[in-house]
């Protein structure tokens, strides 16, 4: 997803040199159109057809899929584990005023 942020909309070849040239094992093109086509299934990527080539975008900006996920992961911990797990949260997190405030801030924009 970071290359994909980073190029834009791209073709599978493009994001695959990309994470291949930094990659001491290169990964086949397959690959990559697998995980990419499987995104596009789960709605994180869009894919166009141009030809015979594939273009992908990203489906949401980058902190919008943060949010997303995070909210995600939060709901399933604090289903599974109730406020035994909001009790942890709270533990985990300095409070300080500052920290308090950004927090309701934050919480308010959901």
């Amino acid at each position: 997803m970071e290359e994909i942020w980073r190029q834009g909309e791209s073709p599978v070849r493009s994001v695959m040199d990309a994470l291949n040239k930094g990659s001491r094992k290169p990964r086949a093109y397959t690959t990559y159109m697998t995980i990419m086509s499987r995104l596009d299934g789960k709605g994180m990527l869009t894919r166009r057809r141009e030809g015979k080539t594939d273009f992908y975008t990203p489906a949401f900006e980058r902190q919008e899929y943060l949010n997303l996920r995070a909210e995600a992961e939060v709901d399933a911990v604090v289903t599974q584990y109730g406020d035994v797990a909001l009790a942890h949260f709270a533990r985990q997190v300095d409070l300080d005023p500052k920290r308090l405030q950004e927090l309701k801030r934050l919480a308010e924009q959901t």
